[in-house]
C-alpha cells in the first residue's frame, strides 16, 4: 500500500501561527478546510474560475484551489473568518448581497483585497475586480452596491484629499488586478 509522505507546514492564517501536515500536492484551500478547520473558503469550481474560494494573502485576493498549501508558507493568510464583523461583510448584509450565500465569502474577500490594495478605485475598477467571482443565482447589482458601500464607507473615515470622485465617494484612479 501506497501511504502518501506529509510535510509538516506552519501558516499565519487570521493573525494566528498554525501547523499542518500536509501531501505535496494538496491545495491551499483543502488544508484551510480539511486541516485548519476553516470552512468558509469553499470548493467550486477548483480550477480557479468561480472564485469561491478567494482568501487574501500579502493584501491580494488569491484562489486557494489553485494555490499548494505548501507554497502560502511565510505569507499572511486572511480567510473570511478573519473579516468577522468587517465594514466588507457588514455592506453585503445590510444591502442584502447574497441569495444562496455559497459564492459569499469569496466575494467579501475579493472586494476587501480591492479596498485594500486600491482604497480611491473608481466604479469600473470595481466591476473588473468582481469579474473574477462567479455567483450563480442573483444579479450582481447587490454585489457591486455592497463593494461600493463598503467604499463609500470607508472614505468616509478618511480626512478628504482636495480630489473629486463620483457622486458615491469613490475616487477615480486606481488599476485592475482582480483575484490571483
Amino acid at each position: 500500500m501506497n501511504v502518501p509522505k506529509l510535510y509538516p507546514i506552519e501558516l499565519q492564517v487570521n493573525g494566528e501561527q498554525r501547523t499542518a501536515r500536509v501531501r505535496a500536492a494538496e491545495t491551499l484551500l483543502n488544508a484551510l478546510r480539511d486541516h485548519l478547520g476553516l470552512t468558509g473558503c469553499k470548493p467550486g469550481c477548483e480550477n480557479g474560475d468561480c472564485g469561491a474560494c478567494t482568501i487574501i494573502m500579502g493584501g491580494l485576493p488569491f484562489k486557494s484551489c489553485i494555490m499548494l498549501a505548501v507554497e502560502a508558507e511565510g505569507h499572511q493568510i486572511t480567510t473570511i473568518e478573519g473579516l468577522s464583523g468587517s465594514p466588507m461583510q457588514q455592506a453585503f448584509v445590510h444591502k442584502q448581497a447574497f441569495q444562496c450565500g455559497y459564492c459569499t465569502p469569496g466575494f467579501i474577500m475579493n472586494g476587501q483585497g480591492l479596498l485594500d490594495a486600491h482604497p480611491e478605485a473608481d466604479e469600473e475598477t470595481i466591476r473588473l475586480w468582481l469579474e473574477s467571482n462567479i455567483c450563480r443565482c442573483t444579479s450582481y447589482e447587490e454585489i457591486h452596491e455592497a463593494v461600493r458601500a463598503a467604499f463609500t464607507s470607508k472614505n468616509a473615515e478618511k480626512p478628504p484629499t482636495g480630489r473629486l470622485g463620483k457622486e458615491d465617494g469613490i475616487g477615480r484612479d486606481s488599476s485592475h488586478s482582480g483575484s490571483r
